[in-house]
Order: structure tokens, then C-alpha cells, then sequence
């Protein structure tokens, strides 16, 4: 796995494209959840427990080849950057300033992540 400065391979770049894609879909997880009505509706739940184990199984992949705190972290800020834009933009959510400019900062801290060494 090696630990120290990155030196870009096609593992760690196949890692990388993992890890975005496990965070896209964690995205179709919560926002799936959302629709549940307490698990009570059998298309949303299916959909959220899929996406769900999913997410997971990219993320386990991705963390061969990434440090785990710097994966986790940059997995949850994707789902949470895209579950509030979304709910922004379609239902109806919050765009207060503030919000923004904190979802900002988790934008900017999951790029300073990707450019630090392992």
C-alpha cells in the first residue's frame, strides 16, 4: 500500500475513481432513505440498502490502494456536498448563505486531502 508521497499508478488512480463513485452513490443512499417513509415503501428501501452496501463495497476497494482516514473523509464530504445541493436544488432545502459557505469549506477541505501526501 505504500504510505508516504504519492506517486501517481494506475492502482491509485483506479482508487481515486472508486472512491468518487462509492461517494456519488452514497448520495443515491441518503436521498433514497429520504423516500422510505420508515422503511414502510419497498422501492426506496431496496434502492437505499443497495446503494448503501454498494457505496461500501467501492469504498472497501478504494482503501487498497488510499490511507483510510483521508478515504473516509473525502467519501463523506461527496455525499454530503451532493445531498445538500441536491436537496437545494430539488426539494425545496435551505440555500441560507451560511450553509453555503460552510458547504464550501468541506469542498475545499476534501481538496486539500487529495493534494496532501499519504
Amino acid at each position: 500500500m505504500g504510505v508516504g508521497p504519492q506517486t501517481w499508478t494506475k492502482d491509485m488512480a483506479m482508487a481515486w475513481m472508486l472512491l468518487v463513485l462509492a461517494g456519488l452513490i452514497e448520495i443515491v443512499m441518503a436521498l433514497a432513505l429520504k423516500h422510505t417513509d420508515g422503511w414502510t415503501r419497498p422501492g426506496p428501501t431496496a434502492l437505499g440498502i443497495g446503494a448503501a452496501l454498494a457505496s461500501i463495497f467501492l469504498l472497501s476497494a478504494a482503501l487498497r490502494h488510499l490511507p483510510v482516514g483521508t478515504a473516509y473523509a473525502i467519501w463523506t464530504g461527496i455525499g454530503a456536498i451532493g445531498v445538500t445541493v441536491v436537496g437545494i436544488l430539488f426539494l425545496g432545502e435551505s440555500a441560507a448563505p451560511m450553509r453555503l459557505v460552510l458547504i464550501g469549506l468541506i469542498f475545499v477541505g476534501i481538496g486539500g486531502l487529495k493534494l496532501l501526501p499519504a
